[in-house]
């Protein structure tokens, strides 16, 4: 047994885990943890915190444990490619630091990437902060859309991804153009160049979900900013998927529609046709966050799941807001982008 252990053991490969973060004082600490207390031989596993100019004690609680600390001002995408240029192990792991990994995650995990044709994998996420409100809503939601997956997937959250670092650089590491979306983006990547990423439904990664409204829409406002660019770079990511559907996709342009008619029927003293235009996508869209909500209450069996009707209005008018300000900002300065 002990023959059969070692030989189980020389067979894993090394991992170094990469923990991107800006002002995370309040989760850093337990992230770290998670990660360093995973049941992976030590020797296999290298840590590399990415702080963003944190202003809290976010830097000093990193530095407390045995990691390795990059200060970088950089956008995500362009400081995870920094970092990887000098990663030495075949296996580069993502995790955001308002997340926490259970024990058994990268074992799980890394066992998937035995397969060729497997570029990476990812775990399921679950709710770590679910004694409030908002983040409870929002987690219901995603563990719903998470409960949807296949065993294999072409985009994935980078807050709890493994990725082979050989394949990675293969197909040009992440797109630093895109400050949000880039792990969409690499995924589409991926699946282009033949590869999957696998998705299991046992590891499990915990995610802070943004606790408040306000929080949340500056979050999803910052989403929807890049993802026009991103399905113009795809355009058949924006038929949906498992993760993100057709119809999530479709709100910013339904929104948009709306306010414009909304300016048009004002304009012209309410006159009939662009006003019950209006109302009608105001009805079909209200029916729809109700059904959704509904569903989602009855499947965790919990009323408060109806607060999800205030997500998807919130998600839907940052995404049109961030998308539309992006365009205008794109056409003003002719497509010039910081990559900060």
């Amino acid at each position: 047994m002990k023959n059969k252990a070692a030989t189980t053991e020389d067979s894993l490969p090394g991992v170094s885990i990469i923990v991107p973060t800006l002002n995370s004082e309040s989760t850093i600490d337990d992230c770290l943890r998670s990660i360093l207390e995973l049941d992976y031989p030590k020797q296999l596993l290298e840590v590399i915190v990415i702080d963003g100019g944190s202003t809290d004690a976010t830097a000093e609680l990193a530095k407390s444990h045995p990691v390795k600390f990059v200060y970088s001002q950089l956008n995500p995408p362009a400081a995870y490619n920094l970092v990887l240029k000098d990663i030495e192990n075949p296996i580069i792991g993502l995790v955001d630091s308002d997340a926490k990994v259970e024990k058994g995650w990268l074992r799980k995990l890394v066992k998937h990437l035995d397969d060729p044709k497997a570029a990476g994998a990812s775990g399921t996420v679950e709710t770590w902060n679910k004694d409030k409100l908002v983040p409870r809503a929002i987690g219901y939601e995603l563990s719903y859309r998470y409960r949807r997956l296949p065993g294999t997937v072409e985009r994935v959250a980078t807050m709890n991804l493994l990725l082979k670092k050989k394949v990675t650089v293969e197909i040009g590491g992440f797109d630093e153009a895109l400050p949000t979306q880039y792990d969409t983006d690499i995924g589409a990547r991926l699946a282009q160049a033949g590869y999957r990423i696998a998705f299991d439904a046992e590891a499990i990664c915990y995610h802070f979900h943004r606790p408040t409204l306000r929080k949340f829409f500056k979050q999803q406002y910052k989403y929807g900013q890049n993802t026009w660019k991103l399905y113009l770079k795809h355009p058949k990511l924006a038929r949906g998927d498992k993760i993100t559907d057709w119809w999530m996709n479709t709100q910013p342009i339904l929104y948009a529609v709306a306010a414009l008619l909304l300016l048009i029927s004002v304009a012209t003293s309410f006159h009939l046709i662009p006003s019950l235009i209006f109302l009608a996508l105001v009805l079909v869209t209200t029916l729809h966050y109700v059904f959704s909500a509904a569903k989602i209450s009855i499947i965790f069996h919990d009323p408060s799941a109806m607060y999800l009707i205030v997500i998807y209005f919130t998600r839907a008018v940052a995404w049109t807001l961030g998308g539309a300000t992006s365009l205008i900002q794109t056409a003003l300065t002719g497509g010039e982008e910081k990559k900060t």
